[in-house]
């Protein structure tokens, strides 16, 4: 008897619709290259670079035309002049020549010993340029009518120069101090104590406040789409807009917050709520809370009120409190859109860089990393140290993921 053996390998139509299945993905991994993978690998690459943000654009000679004296009439001798420059201060450009064409109506008296006029072409070759180079080229002329007749500008000159320079960022030149001087700073350790403890207590302060405003609005009552819209205020409003009326509402001077608090009793003087340590990370941990709880609180409630209730009907007729039936009833059902929400959350306020900035630039002991990498890379122009600053920052993160999938489940929340 023979047993019939199932199809071995690739058919013509799995084959095809491997191709169209390819096809259709083309589009996004192509997107998500351009956005994601590249950008990234920019970032390492730089980070190894020694490389200040003035490298970012390559030397290059540069030359400008101008016609020195006035000519009233034929014959007469005027001095046409090019001032040639290097962009760099300290890169060499390479076989640097100028070409140009050369106007009718003027007659070279003496040509620069670099230079030479063939027809109506006009070249000049200078050879290596040392950063910082500065030269000009003089050319004295005797005028001609024809000169005259067409306007007695330089409208027909406009010289090109060429040359080749090396880039640092092209270059074979690694070096690893970037990442030696982040590390070796005494600043870097108390940054990154400040960016975990606003991380931290940024994302669960708004999970935690998501879920008691998930709490109160679970049940039908009047005026509820009201209040969810005021909910939902924080997160829907620019963050440039409400960054301010948080500053000017605890100015020290002119704050409402300072003026109620002196007339209270409670303070004898006005507070620096964003200028005093450790006072001003408090205050930006606050306002991450504020401004983000909306969204945990949406994903907690659409979850709450997808829960079966029958459970709570089953517990009220035991005599279960309300406390008991959240935590035995509630939670467990939570726990998987919490994780989510934990991660997410723990990510964005990790990379958040906006809020602080507007609130304090990050003085006053507020400095995230990622405020650390817009000083490093801007503020003092290394932006190979700002490169590595985000380097650090994807691995903390990359560690974080990790333990988070390994140890945590967040699948009960997808």
């Amino acid at each position: 008897m023979t047993t019939a053996l199932p199809p071995t390998g690739t058919g013509p139509l799995a084959k095809r619709e491997a191709r169209l299945a390819w096809g259709l993905l083309s589009p996004t991994i192509t997107a998500v290259a351009l956005v994601v993978i590249l950008p990234l690998l920019a970032v390492f690459w730089i980070s190894v670079k020694p490389v200040g943000l003035a490298d970012l654009r390559a030397a290059a000679p540069v030359v400008r035309a101008d016609l020195r004296g006035d000519a009233a009439a034929a014959g007469d001798e005027i001095t046409v002049r090019f001032r040639i420059r290097n962009t760099s201060q300290d890169k060499e450009i390479r076989k640097v020549t100028m070409t140009d064409g050369w106007p009718d109506g003027l007659t070279p008296v003496e040509l620069d010993p670099r230079c030479a006029i063939d027809g109506a072409q006009l070249r000049c070759d200078f050879g290596t340029m040392e950063g910082g180079f500065r030269d000009q080229i003089l050319i004295p002329v005797t005028v001609g009518q024809a000169f005259l007749d067409a306007g007695g500008e330089l409208d027909d000159i406009d010289p090109v120069l060429t040359g080749k320079a090396d880039s640092i960022l092209t270059s074979g030149e690694f070096t690893f101090d970037n990442f030696s001087r982040i590390f070796d700073g005494d600043e870097f350790w108390g940054v990154l104590g400040v960016t975990l403890f606003y991380t931290v207590f940024g994302t669960i302060g708004a999970l935690v406040f998501g879920l008691f405003a998930a709490l109160l609005l679970n049940k039908s009552f009047r005026g509820q789409g009201i209040l969810r819209g005021l909910y939902l205020f924080p997160y829907v409003a620019p963050v440039i807009a409400v960054a301010f009326a948080w500053i000017l509402l605890f100015d020290p001077f002119s704050g409402s917050a300072n003026a109620l608090l002196i007339q209270m009793g409670v303070t004898e003087g006005a507070i620096n709520f964003f200028g005093e340590r450790p006072l001003a990370l408090i205050m930006v941990t606050v306002f991450e809370i504020w401004r983000y709880f909306p969204l945990s609180f949406l994903f907690i409630l659409a979850r709450m009120q997808s829960i079966d209730g029958d459970m709570y009907e089953a517990a009220d007729m035991d005599g279960a409190s309300p406390f008991q039936k959240f935590w035995y009833l509630s939670v467990p059902q939570l726990v998987g859109i919490l994780s989510v929400l934990f991660l997410l959350r723990f990510i964005w306020t990790f990379n958040k860089f906006d809020d602080i900035f507007l609130l304090t630039g990050g003085n006053a002991g507020t400095r995230t990393l990622t405020v650390n990498v817009y000083e490093q890379a801007f503020a003092i122009s290394n932006i190979g140290a700002g490169a590595a600053v985000a380097v650090v920052i994807f691995f903390c993160l990359l560690i974080f993921s990790y333990v988070f999938f390994r140890y945590g489940n967040p699948e009960e929340g997808l």
